[in-house]
């Protein structure tokens, strides 16, 4: 007779899923520019190859609704986890030269990429589920904790790099780590009976209410791009702030941000996901109105903030709303939404930037403001079934 699952456990253990996705994502970041030495790449050429891990993540996450339908998401979870913290060290093994090396890293960072993407849907959609065995939200504050995550793994990788580690060392240090927490965690994740079924084989375009999700996750993944990529530039070309500073945009934004997710669940039981989501989308564009029409740069900086607590649960908010979705499986939904808002992510900046050319920066950043009322607008595609 098997044994039932544990709700309690199965929420720890997607908690720490969750912290290693985090981990390892960001166990990247102190590569990169050790990358662009070693192969001799300049801004350009390391753009391009950045790119693979995108593409890989872009091109898998529709691919995730079909594996959690036929081996549920605790196994497309754990699997994908574990090829994803294996191929961090591939990324610090490319040959010393661009003609070379360039394409073995962009090969690399593909498969990396896509481990992240099935990784990243299928460990939404078992949250989802775990969700649905409790009495209170929890899909913001896990969330939160894939942020400390991303701290831990830059900050740990950093550090054993400063300790004379070579990279393939330090990222082989963190894959082991990444891969036997995985492992532990196997057997207190729900299986695939506790999946909420739907209709279909685990794959279709987005259509209907998982379009409309979609295209809300695109948006607040374009303006959370546009806070990664140009809230530095914003800082020191606009507002006159030192270059050696201006990284304290981002850093206010990602704090407020991990502030407002591991807030997010109890404002979650309290408000409700409508007035939640709506309330930060309006919070988000107030910020950005105010990095736009406040001349200091002091002025930037709260905006950046009002932003990261604006977003911050947005995207726990569309995942744990789509994941209920009559008719249509967690991991189907959750595949096509976080396909749409990936491509925002990495597009995004990108489209900021061509307006920037054709206008200015501040009115491009205006202009994420507008599309983001646009999600305050259309929050009640959020509604639980309470009718909150």
């Amino acid at each position: 007779m098997p044994i039932p699952p544990d709700p309690r456990a199965a929420r720890l253990a997607i908690r720490l899923v969750f912290l290693v996705n985090g981990a390892v994502l960001a166990g990247w970041a102190p590569l990169v520019p050790l990358a662009k030495a070693r192969l001799g790449l300049d801004e350009g050429q390391l753009g391009l190859v950045l790119l693979a891990l995108g593409a890989g993540a872009i091109l898998a996450m529709p691919l995730a609704g079909m594996l959690i339908a036929r081996h549920g998401s605790r196994a497309v979870s754990i699997a994908a986890g574990l090829a994803f913290a294996a191929l961090l060290p591939l990324l610090a093994l490319a040959p010393d030269s661009p003609a070379a090396g360039a394409p073995l890293l962009a090969l690399a960072l593909f498969a990396f990429g896509a481990a992240n993407g099935l990784m990243d849907v299928a460990m939404n959609a078992q949250a989802v589920a775990v969700e649905a065995k409790g009495t209170r939200p929890i899909m913001s504050s896990i969330h939160g904790i894939f942020s400390i995550g991303g701290l831990l793994g830059a900050v740990s990788v950093s550090l054993m790099l400063r300790a004379g580690l070579s990279p393939v060392a330090a990222a082989l240090a963190l894959g082991a780590a990444a891969m036997a927490l995985l492992a532990a965690q196997a057997r207190a994740l729900l299986p695939r009976a506790e999946d909420r079924p739907g209709d279909g084989h685990g794959f279709a375009l987005p259509r209907g209410p998982v379009l409309a999700f979609g295209l809300l996750c695109f948006i607040m993944l374009l303006a959370e791009g546009s806070m990664i990529d140009w809230s530095a530039v914003y800082l020191v070309q606009q507002r006159g702030m030192e270059v050696a500073l201006a990284g304290l945009g981002f850093g206010a934004f990602s704090v407020a941000m991990a502030a407002a997710r591991l807030s997010g669940d109890a404002l979650n039981a309290r408000l409700g996901p409508v007035r939640l989501l709506r309330g930060g989308a309006l919070l988000a564009a107030l910020g950005l109105a105010v990095v736009v029409v406040v001349p200091q740069a002091w002025g930037a900086l709260l905006g950046f903030v009002l932003v990261g607590l604006g977003i911050g649960n947005a995207v726990p908010l569309l995942f744990s709303a789509a994941g209920r979705l009559p008719g249509v499986a967690p991991g189907t939904a959750i595949a096509a939404v976080a396909t749409l808002g990936y491509a925002g992510l990495l597009a995004g900046p990108a489209l900021i930037g061509f307006a920037a050319r054709l206008t200015s920066l501040p009115v491009a950043l205006a202009g994420v403001a507008l599309l983001v009322l646009a999600v305050a607008a259309w929050a009640g595609i959020a509604r639980n079934e309470a009718g909150r």
